[in-house]
């Protein structure tokens, strides 16, 4: 991006930025009271997300106190059946959807270039990397998830990197997740594929890698002996080594995967108002500790601490693998083929 338009861009965000402290300012509640001004954050608010129920039901008194005249209302599922809804709800002129939520950032990037979305930028926002901030405001992430592999206590030396797992010297022992049913997967694959190609999909199978379903598949697989190692989100791992599961998590030499969780308002919202200030109070340092509290993911925040003593968003990206935007365009305009690859290859 040349530099003028970066400085446009950013200037947008910040004068955005600036509207949205204002707005939510005036629409804050005095003394722990309901604020019932005129322009004050009032009625329902439906979110659409793939975020754990969990943390949901953390994140619901934090938006009564800062939002006491807002209704949220949940739709949770997988990334992959949220999507579903949207889209036909989509298709039949009629979303009920105010947020999305998702896991799956080449579903929010191709919806935001549809103009599925009505631009916003918090004031928070600008704390996150930049890597992880859309400079034109049409979503904006506030989680962070990762892959990792994974592998069970007592078996043999752990693989190293994701491309040990086609060296064969795992051969059989291994469980990843489907891309074809799980966004975190997906997410994976492509950034496997653009490194190794589809030979790797191929190398799986020959090296019979076992396809769990999604990351919970996986986890039930690696801790029943089933597998001895896995392709796993960070924060199901930590979980169930906090609960006692004899897990031990391995960061890849090639790098890790993270996925960003973005948030963007539908541009159809009939209430953009309290839909803002949702997003706000996701973005909010209270909002963000609950990610990496009760979610054991990363905020995206860099002052916060990452999940169960493991470092910071800007620690965290600078042992993944970076994203970038052909990396983004491949995911979008090559994702059905990267998903037919591997169809391919696990049908042989």
């Amino acid at each position: 991006m040349s530099l003028p338009l970066l400085a446009r861009a950013l200037g947008l965000a910040v004068a955005l930025a600036g509207l949205a402290a204002c707005r939510i300012e005036s629409a804050a509640p005095a003394s722990g009271a309901a604020n019932t001004h005129e322009g004050a954050p009032s009625g329902e608010v439906w979110v659409y997300t793939s975020m754990y129920q969990h943390v949901l039901d953390a994140m619901e008194p934090l938006l009564k106190q800062k939002l006491p005249g807002v209704t949220v209302r949940w739709y949770q599922a997988g990334s992959e059946k949220v999507a579903s809804r949207l889209e036909a709800e989509r298709a039949a002129g009629a979303v009920r959807a105010d947020l999305l939520s998702a896991s799956d950032p080449f579903l929010v990037e191709r919806l935001a270039r549809e103009g599925a979305f009505l631009p916003y930028a918090s004031v928070h926002v600008l704390r996150a990397p930049r890597a992880l901030v859309d400079l034109d405001a049409r979503y904006a992430s506030i989680r962070v998830s990762t892959m990792v592999l994974v592998h069970r206590e007592g078996s043999p030396p752990p693989p190293a990197s994701f491309a040990a797992l086609v060296d064969g010297s795992w051969k059989g022992r291994v469980a990843i997740g489907d891309p074809l049913t799980s966004g975190t997967a997906f997410t994976w694959a492509v950034f496997c594929h653009s490194r190794y190609g589809e030979a790797y999909f191929t190398g799986l199978r020959e090296h019979g890698a076992l396809v769990a379903g999604g990351n919970a598949a996986v986890l039930q697989k690696v801790e029943s002996g089933e597998a001895d190692a896995g392709v796993l989100l960070l924060e199901n791992a930590l979980a169930a080594r906090a609960r006692g599961s004899r897990l031990h998590i391995v960061w890849p030499t090639d790098g890790a995967v993270t996925i960003p969780g973005p948030v963007a308002i539908l541009a159809g919202t009939p209430n953009p108002v309290a839909a803002r200030a949702v997003v706000d109070v996701m973005l909010s340092p209270e909002g963000q500790r609950l990610i990496v509290e009760k979610g054991d993911m990363h905020a995206v925040d860099p002052r916060l601490p990452g999940p169960r003593g493991e470092p910071g968003v800007d620690a965290l990206l600078r042992r993944t693998q970076p994203w970038t935007p052909p990396l983004l365009e491949q995911g979008l305009t090559r994702g059905s083929a990267i998903k037919e690859a591997f169809s391919r290859a696990f049908a042989r």
